[in-house]
């Protein structure tokens, strides 16, 4: 089932756009118009009302404007409508972080299929805003290595296989092991009591059955276990490799079910009850057992 850009390829292009459905805000781009609208009224309000220009001085200033490379004229803050305000690109932003997340967790589930070429008209249209959006958020998962782009069609899902996600998972357990078991040492049982709501957070979506908000739950909790290590590259690299970990391979199930999700959100209790109570032994075989686990299984979501 694949898909051309103009989402001319029949009945397999809408079938698959339709699975992946997205809560975008599409009145986004309305809003930014009635914004601009009102900027310049205000704008032609204050050119009638203005003042007269001095000798030798710049258009931009008559409209309290400067450019990059000089700096604002002194004075009073002035309340009123010339106060600058969030333009359209902000907007667009907000939309493409919408459609950024949504596409990542129908990675998670399935939704976007390994092989199948996706364009960003088609979804584009499916989703409510224009193939910009969705265009720019394609060309993050393919820096991700997500997708990867085919000329004049879109973009296809990366087929990655059992392999792969194993050696990821490996990776994963390389970085995050050893930082556990030192901070097991270091940090005092009351920080690691705050963390008590992520890992609640994790059993709940667990119990949702619903892999995407699991795998955002379970980043969630381990992003912040490690920002108690005070490394910033630390937290965004772990992040980076747990995050591709969470696809499936191709051509197993879409998404683990509700069960293995529940086991994996347990351990997290597991862990931050081992950690309170300051039981080193305790904790390096939980440890051991939430990420070699995650390589003996390498479609694991939850690690």
């Amino acid at each position: 089932m694949k898909h051309s850009a103009q989402g001319a390829a029949g009945p397999g292009a809408g079938t698959a756009a339709a699975a992946v459905r997205i809560p975008v805000q599409p009145s986004a781009a309305d809003v930014a118009r009635d914004r601009d609208r009102e900027e310049s009224q205000s704008r032609d309000g204050s050119r009638a009302r203005g003042r007269v220009r001095g000798a030798g001085e710049p258009d931009g200033a008559a409209r309290g404007e400067h450019t990059h490379g000089e700096p604002s004229a002194p004075g009073p803050s002035v309340p009123g409508p010339s106060t600058p305000r969030p333009r359209t690109p902000v907007q667009r932003s907000s939309v493409r972080g919408q459609v950024l997340d949504a596409l990542r967790a129908a990675l998670v589930t399935g939704e976007l299929r390994p092989g199948e070429v996706y364009s960003a008209p088609v979804l584009g249209e499916r989703f409510g805003v224009s193939a910009t959006p969705v265009r720019e958020a394609m060309q993050q998962l393919a820096l991700e290595g997500a997708v990867e782009v085919v000329p004049n069609r879109g973009f296809r899902v990366v087929e990655r296989g059992d392999r792969e996600l194993a050696e990821l998972a490996e990776v994963r357990a390389l970085i995050e092991v050893p930082v556990w078991l030192r901070l097991a040492r270091t940090v005092p049982a009351e920080r690691w009591a705050e963390l008590r709501p992520l890992a609640e957070a994790t059993a709940r979506a667990a119990s949702s059955g619903c892999p995407a908000t699991y795998a955002e739950a379970d980043r969630a909790f381990h992003r912040a276990v490690l920002a108690l290590a005070g490394n910033e590259e630390l937290v965004r690299i772990a992040g980076d490799v747990h995050r591709r970990a969470q696809w499936p391979p191709a051509g197993s199930p879409a998404a683990r079910g509700r069960a293995d999700l529940v086991a994996d959100a347990h351990e997290h209790t597991a862990l931050l009850d081992a950690l309170i109570a300051g039981d080193p032994a305790a904790v390096r075989a939980l440890v051991g057992q939430h990420f070699t686990g995650a390589r003996q299984d390498s479609g694991v979501l939850g690690l």
